[in-house]
């Protein structure tokens, strides 16, 4: 009887959703300061600028990779004092979930735990710099997913003059 309920638990858990963080790593890292070291004698305070883009792709039937790009330009006056554009990547295990969470885990989930080692490599790369670390505030992805989302839906009606978007077979026309 107790083999007949390991079968049973075993089959149920096959069915079961499955996220995993399987690796993170810094896929790209690029730090510039093209007025050193004449910008370092300026009084005036830097201006930041931080953008923030989400991405991913599917590696395999279950495995995907998950990506934050971040571009750090700080000014002071009309001259560059650093630029930094990091991307913190990780590889994600996702199985057995409906295909409408998927969306929502890539663009939301898998960058809420990637964001705090982007974090750090920013502030860490800033730091070697001799300047003062820059600490990135917190963002809430998934306010930026729904923004992304109402967006795209605003678009989409746009960009096909309101048309339905299905496409006919030929020889028949819409009324």
């Amino acid at each position: 009887m107790s083999d007949q309920n390991a079968q049973a638990d075993q089959a149920q858990n096959t069915n079961a959703p499955v996220f995993n963080m399987q690796r993170v790593y810094l896929k790209d890292l690029s730090l510039e300061m093209p007025n050193a070291p004449n910008i370092f004698l300026e009084q005036e305070g830097p201006k930041v600028e931080v953008t923030i883009n989400v991405g991913g792709q599917a590696l395999a039937e279950t495995v995907f990779e998950s990506t934050i790009t971040v571009t750090v330009t700080t000014k002071i006056g009309d001259k560059v004092l650093y630029l930094v554009e990091a991307t913190q990547g990780g590889v994600f295990e996702i199985a057995n979930v409906p295909v409408e969470q998927l969306d929502p885990l890539m663009g939301i989930v898998c960058p809420t735990m990637l964001y705090p080692y982007l974090r750090a490599n920013i502030a860490d790369a800033i730091t070697r710099t001799s300047l003062p670390p820059l600490h990135l505030a917190e963002v809430n992805f998934q306010a930026l997913f729904e923004q992304r989302m109402a967006e795209a839906a605003q678009a989409a009606p746009a960009s096909n003059g309101g048309d339905s978007g299905l496409i006919l077979p030929p020889g028949m026309t819409r009324q």
